[in-house]
């Protein structure tokens, strides 16, 4: 198959050739995409180096599959132009997750709803596919009322300037901001832009997005998003009210059963997620789970997971999975 990863020099594109390569993802010509000033650079892959070309190249050269993780304008303008010319494009941008008639894939939730014509495909938000995991299962057995969520999400979400500034703060040294303020020795409540309900960009997502791939709009989400100085790993706070009640002991079994979910949860050798820990892994780390006591029906969970891997790579590449089982066998 001829694979191209748009955004190659970015720090998910980055990622997105790693998992690429662990996977041993079955590449013919691999096809790495970036903005002008990065044209020509070399990319190691598969024992070769790859030459950066740009987006007019690289759709002449007709991809099977390309996975954009560029920002939400280019793939607004590009992401059709691959569809058109018969590429299935795998988003990792917010431009298409809310579209109507796209599909916003979480492989182990909904990959099941692909088909040969999905030409565009939205991978979710970082924040909100290590939330789903976790919560699928329950979905299913219980039925899901309300969510309250507080994230503590980590600077590699921002992008490389962010972990930039981090570092360079840290170190003492003067730095490029990506923030309005210092993130070293500090939490920002502030993930996005705010809207006019004072909700951020990343807050609303995680309300959208929960619901639809989950795929039930009565489910009432509410958010806070907290940018934290961690390096990789997003932690999220999750409180979720259930339609019927639950044992605790079967929450645990079917978290445990859920394939991509790892259950942390030995409170007597303070066992529970991290993000230092989780750096690195594709599952999601669930634990803390506790009845909420102020409220029948009610759970808390901490959920954990990278986010550059299963909170974006790791996702996309699974999805790429299902797209080559699509392919008719000539690509083969």
């Amino acid at each position: 198959m001829k694979v191209a990863v748009v955004g190659a020099t970015g720090l998910v594109g980055q990622v997105m050739l790693k998992v690429l390569a662990e996977q041993s993802f079955p590449i013919t010509q691999l096809i790495c995409v970036a903005s002008e000033r990065s044209i020509g650079k070399e990319i190691p892959f598969g024992g070769d180096q790859h030459k950066v070309v740009g987006l007019q190249q690289a759709l002449s050269l007709r991809p099977d599959i390309a996975i954009f993780s560029a920002g939400g304008s280019l793939s607004k303008e590009w992401a059709p132009k691959f569809a058109d010319a018969g590429t299935t494009v795998i988003d990792n941008s917010s431009a298409w997750r809310m579209d109507a008639d796209k599909k916003l894939i979480v492989p182990e939730i909904n990959g099941h709803l692909l088909t040969p014509e999905d030409k565009i495909i939205a991978n979710p938000n970082c924040s909100t596919i290590q939330m789903v995991m976790a919560l699928a299962p329950l979905h299913k057995a219980y039925g899901i009322e309300r969510i309250v969520v507080s994230t503590y999400q980590s600077v590699s979400g921002t992008g490389v300037k962010a972990v930039d500034q981090m570092n360079n703060e840290r170190a003492g040294e003067k730095t490029e901001m990506a923030y309005p303020y210092p993130i070293d020795m500090n939490c920002l409540p502030h993930g996005g832009d705010f809207g006019e309900d004072g909700y951020t960009t990343e807050e609303v997502k995680l309300v959208n997005e929960t619901r639809k791939i989950l795929g039930d709009d009565s489910i009432r989400v509410t958010a806070t998003v907290v940018r934290v100085p961690v390096k990789g790993g997003h932690s999220e706070a999750v409180n979720v009210e259930l339609k019927k009640d639950f044992d605790l002991s079967e929450v645990r079994r079917m978290l445990n059963e859920m394939l991509g979910v790892t259950v942390q949860d030995f409170p007597e050798t303070n066992t529970y997620p991290m993000p230092l820990y989780a750096e690195g892994k594709d599952d999601v780390f669930v634990g803390r789970i506790r009845r909420d006591h102020s409220q029948p029906r009610a759970l808390n969970l901490w959920v954990v997971s990278d986010n550059l891997r299963k909170g974006a790579a790791t996702n996309a590449v699974q999805i790429a999975h299902i797209v080559r089982k699509h392919a008719p066998a000539h690509h083969m």
